[in-house]
């Protein structure tokens, strides 16, 4: 096995694949041995730095800790993208549709930096919100199933709501978010007044971009999220931040150093045209109030 630096693709896996071990109680030596392999080269698996993975080892190591079929898959499908800095997540290709990578990265981002130009940010849904999407995206779900998809998104919330250590978040939202009705007025009105009541919490920060800021790029730009993950005590980065864009047949991470530096620049080019937290509040709790009217 070779090694390089690490990828997003293969540090996710070596988390995944960590995580499965310690949940078994197994020593980093007593699965290494199962595999017969060195506990050194599980120790490089799991931090993402074997750039050829066996996959009689992979699929081993997921047969040991348990894995059902479909997170087996998604296993060989993060091993398969392993040597890529830059890739596509294709739900109908190498990972199974309900194996939802960005939640995993979500979880353990620190600083969530987002612009969305459609629709309020999963971070920021209402559950009577979340439910008119799910309705549409998932037709064809049945009642339990639609109810688990609400609340996991719910429970994604507590990331920014918990006491302890809670996630900053820092959105641009478009006007348009604001005026395209999602499941009728009185679902706005709801979701109007919790982005004032949410943005008021110190480690959230919402911003409307009005139309009259016009294209402050020169260019439309969908939606993206940087995410940004801890540092240790010497002040340097546990892992290197990621950017987030999504589309109807795929998502894009890009961990470029140089590619997630312009999209910090994007940002603050938008939110230097975007109204400031007060006014944009100010805007909120009046749009809840036509809404409601």
């Amino acid at each position: 096995m070779s090694e390089n630096r690490s990828t997003l693709a293969r540090r996710q896996l070596g988390k995944y694949l960590r995580n499965g071990r310690e949940e078994c109680g197994l020593t980093l030596q007593r699965a290494a041995d199962l595999i017969q392999r060195s506990a050194s080269t599980l120790q490089r698996i799991e931090t993402g730095t074997v750039v050829h993975l066996r996959e009689v080892d992979l699929e081993a190591l997921c047969k040991i800790y348990g894995f059902s079929a479909d997170h087996t898959a998604a296993m060989k499908g993060l091993a398969a993208q392993g040597s890529e800095q830059s890739w596509w997540f294709e739900y109908s290709d190498l990972i199974p549709p309900n194996f939802d990578f960005f939640v995993g990265l979500e979880a353990s981002a620190q600083c969530l930096t987002t612009y969305q130009p459609e629709l309020v940010p999963g971070l920021l849904q209402t559950p009577a919100y979340t439910s008119v999407l799910m309705r549409s995206g998932f037709s064809d779900d049945g009642s339990e199933e639609h109810a688990r998809r609400v609340q996991l998104r719910m429970r994604r919330q507590t990331r920014i709501t918990r006491k302890h250590q809670p996630a900053t978040l820092n959105v641009i939202l478009r006007e348009s978010v604001l005026r395209c009705v999602v499941g009728g007025p009185k679902v706005m009105a709801t979701q109007m007044k919790h982005l004032a009541d949410i943005e008021a919490r110190p480690n959230v920060n919402v911003q409307i971009l009005p139309f009259s800021a016009g294209h402050p790029l020169g260019v439309a730009v969908g939606p993206f999220v940087i995410l940004e993950f801890s540092e240790n005590r010497q002040g340097q980065e546990i892992e290197p931040p990621v950017v987030y864009t999504e589309s109807f047949t795929g998502d894009l991470y890009l961990a470029k150093s140089s590619t997630v530096q312009r999209y910090h620049q994007a940002y603050e080019s938008l939110r230097r045209s975007a109204m400031d937290v007060f006014a944009s509040r100010a805007l909120f709790r009046q749009m809840a109030k036509e809404y409601a009217s």
